[in-house]
């Protein structure tokens, strides 16, 4: 071929057949079917049919080669149906490989690799995609479709407009639920990553995937497994410990997603904060001299409809407490508001205070302080939590680290 772009298509027409075939080489010795070569041509032949319709005015030929090929591919299903194999993977990824070839011919070459690697990836990930659906429940299922329905049909519909009286007119139907599918949207991740992990692992990574679903709920948990009997609370307390940490990126990565100036703004104080946690880490990892190990529970269906209804309410409160207390009592009143509701919940003040700075850059410093307090209110609980329900040698090696983690976010609070 004397033109290079054309035969580039050809070329990559071919290897995107090899790549298909290369994994499928894999199940050919199982079962006989198609193998690299026979992918290769497959994808070719699309090339070819895309190449004749395009140029020689063939325009019936792509798709008489396509129906074609389909038969054929029909007919190999056939006999290996006969031998008891019902699946159609392979057979689909032939077909697929046909079109392939024809985006090639086209010159879509981009879009024709990117779906090539997508399916090369969703083939090679057959086993553990197996795994991960017998991992997931018919109830995890329908809480998703559910949420998925209530966002994608409904949320368009709410209306973008702010409820209440000046000046605390800052109730937004539509905001509030735009902020719950990001935070449900968060904890399925940690949720859906519970699940393709497993339950039971040692102490360390328990507590860092513990973290993601709930730091609240490992430091309580682990606070009352240390008064059992041959419990070590040094490995215990590094769990705990890798779950705050888990909690200080979060907050991190909830503000930048909805304000990046404010996300900038906490860098520096989160920083310290993630620095000196990771560094009480490391001195309980050097402590550690045994390998325990831990249940992750990732914790009910973020996406159920009523935890989301739940948070929605929990937001809503927050916002109004907090834009009340900055009416009435100025900034010291945000801050008041962001240390009680970091008591309990760090997500709803965290995405108010994201809210807020978003509204208005001038209010990026004080939302920024009042994350790191909101944060600092939330690590005291924990902190009493195990104290109050820890062994003496876990309360021994919380506290001091909690002292510091204090210390630490009131310098980075003061520095803002």
């Amino acid at each position: 071929m004397q033109d290079p772009h054309l035969a580039l298509r050809f070329a990559v027409a071919i290897g995107l057949g090899i790549l298909l075939g290369l994994e499928r080489e894999r199940i050919k010795a199982e079962d006989g079917g198609a193998g690299v070569r026979t992918f290769a041509l497959i994808s070719l032949s699309g090339a070819l049919a895309g190449y004749m319709s395009e140029n020689l005015g063939l325009n019936w030929l792509a798709m008489a080669m396509f129906f074609a090929v389909a038969a054929l591919i029909l007919g190999m299903y056939v006999v290996t149906a006969q031998r008891g194999d019902t699946g159609i993977t392979t057979e689909v990824s032939a077909l697929l490989a046909f079109l392939l070839g024809l985006l090639c011919a086209y010159g879509q070459l981009q879009l024709a690799s990117w779906i090539a690697v997508a399916m090369a990836l969703l083939l090679a990930l057959k086993d553990w995609l197996h795994q991960l659906a017998s991992r997931i429940d018919a109830t995890d299922v329908e809480a998703t479709l559910k949420f998925s329905i209530v966002t994608l049909i409904i949320l368009p519909l709410v209306p973008d407009v702010n409820y209440g009286p000046a000046p605390l007119d800052v109730i937004n139907p539509y905001k509030i639920w735009l902020m719950v599918v990001l935070i449900s949207a968060l904890n399925f991740s940690s949720y859906l990553l519970i699940k393709i992990v497993g339950a039971e692992h040692g102490v360390g990574i328990a507590g860092l995937l513990g973290g993601l679903a709930s730091s609240t709920a490992v430091t309580l948990g682990f606070s009352q497994r240390s008064r059992q009997t041959g419990e070590d609370a040094s490995a215990l307390a590094l769990g705990i410990m890798l779950a705050w940490t888990v909690m200080f990126f979060r907050v991190a990565i909830m503000s930048s997603l909805i304000s990046w100036d404010l996300g900038r703004q906490i860098l520096f104080p989160i920083s310290l904060l993630c620095v000196a946690n990771l560094g009480a880490c490391y001195w309980l990892w050097q402590r550690n001299k045994r390998r325990q190990r831990g249940e992750v529970k990732s914790g009910s269906n973020p996406f159920a409809l009523d935890q989301a209804i739940k948070f929605g309410l929990l937001f809503g409160v927050v916002v109004l407490a907090a834009r009340a207390a900055q009416v009435y009592l100025g900034d010291a009143g945000v801050y008041i508001a962001a240390a009680v509701a970091g008591l309990t919940d760090v997500d709803a003040i965290t995405l108010a205070m994201a809210n807020l700075a978003q509204s208005d850059a001038a209010n990026l410093p004080v939302a920024a302080r009042a994350i790191v307090i909101a944060v600092m209110a939330n690590t005291l609980t924990k902190c009493g939590m195990a104290i109050g329900l820890g062994s003496p040698e876990l309360r021994r090696l919380i506290l001091p680290i909690s002292g510091v983690l204090l210390v630490t976010g009131a310098a980075g609070a003061w520095w803002l």
